[in-house]
């Protein structure tokens, strides 16, 4: 039987005329939630957490990954108001609060910037019923690079100190990012000294590093991260006199660094170094990585990458009798459209 034959025997065909898809796979009936939480929820919310962010640092925060997560943070968010009991009531929080940075993070990379702000702050608020100071530093740690993303230094600075409260607690690495997250806001305020500080307190927590010794979630924060992250704080200095080659060095160690699971980062740490080199070095050197950053960000769904190209472009415009630069703008603005 032909395919025509077999989608009219099947009513398939009327079934496809003229009606939208999605309409077909609308659920009739929800999925029902259990009557009482048990531990095989909270490893199913943990689970999803750890598949998300895979797919976020891989795939960018936008498209099916935002779409995916929302949902799944409102089934977490419903078992925090079932019955549940003492011995399980500490992990049920946790896990809602590691999912929470999750979505949060996704938002935040769509520029769903209201969204983010409001799940970061229920992660934040799930970690500390939970008594969870890992998970709430991390969530800190975003909250942090959010605010400093959108231009308010004051509340990055805020957020990352309240990160660090009871230092004591949190490993050597979990220090280091957010010492990161504090140089990160200082460097965009353009506090040069206090900026050097932060980025030597963080190195400095990260030669303690010990990642057996990290939560799982922390496992992204390695080497690469950490030159990319101190990278960008340092590349921030530059316009206000700072020397370029020790943030291109940083940039450089995390492209080089950065494997395939965190193509996101990558490619932050490309586009940074293209548009650095663009404005203190060569622009025939910044057009090569500019076209190396932008084959990757074609193939993410991250608001923030392509603000990351359109600075890029804004750059490379300054060099328009060198054609390769001239190039490069011609094809960002191709490529990225809205």
């Amino acid at each position: 039987m032909d395919r025509r034959t077999f989608l009219g025997a099947t009513g398939a065909a009327a079934l496809l005329a003229g009606t939208p898809l999605s309409h077909l796979i609308k659920p009739a009936e929800p999925s029902r939630l259990p009557s009482v939480v048990r531990p095989e929820d909270i490893e199913q919310v943990e689970a999803a957490a750890t598949v998300l962010a895979g797919w976020d640092h891989h795939y960018g925060g936008g498209g099916i990954v935002r779409t995916a997560a929302e949902a799944q943070l409102r089934w977490a968010s419903a078992l925090l108001e079932l019955p549940c009991p003492d011995t399980l009531r500490a992990g049920l929080f946790a896990a809602a609060a590691r999912l929470g940075m999750v979505v949060g993070a996704a938002d935040f990379d769509a520029h769903a910037h209201q969204d983010a702000r409001r799940v970061f702050a229920f992660a934040a608020a799930c970690a500390e019923e939970a008594g969870q100071w890992h998970l709430r530093a991390k969530v800190y740690s975003y909250r942090a690079r959010q605010a400093v993303w959108l231009g308010d230094c004051d509340s990055g600075l805020t957020y990352a100190e309240l990160g660090l409260a009871h230092e004591n607690r949190l490993t050597p690495t979990e220090r280091a990012m957010l010492h990161t997250a504090k140089a990160r806001a200082l460097a965009k305020a353009g506090e040069v000294q206090a900026t050097l500080r932060a980025v030597g307190q963080a190195d400095e927590a990260f030669a303690q590093a010990r990642p057996g010794e990290d939560p799982p979630w922390m496992a992204y924060y390695d080497a690469a991260q950490h030159a990319g992250d101190t990278g960008h704080a340092l590349y921030d200095l530059v316009a206000v006199g700072y020397r370029p080659d020790t943030a291109a060095d940083r940039l450089r160690t995390a492209v080089e660094g950065h494997t395939e699971a965190y193509v996101r980062s990558r490619t932050f740490s490309r586009s940074k170094l293209a548009s650095l080199t663009m404005s203190t070095g060569d622009p025939h050197e910044a057009a090569t990585i500019g076209h190396q950053a932008l084959d990757e960000v074609v193939k993410l769904h991250s608001r923030r990458a392509t603000d990351d190209m359109r600075q890029l472009a804004s750059l490379a415009a300054v060099h328009r009798t060198t054609s390769e630069a001239a190039k490069l703008r011609d094809r960002i603005k191709e490529t990225i459209k809205t």
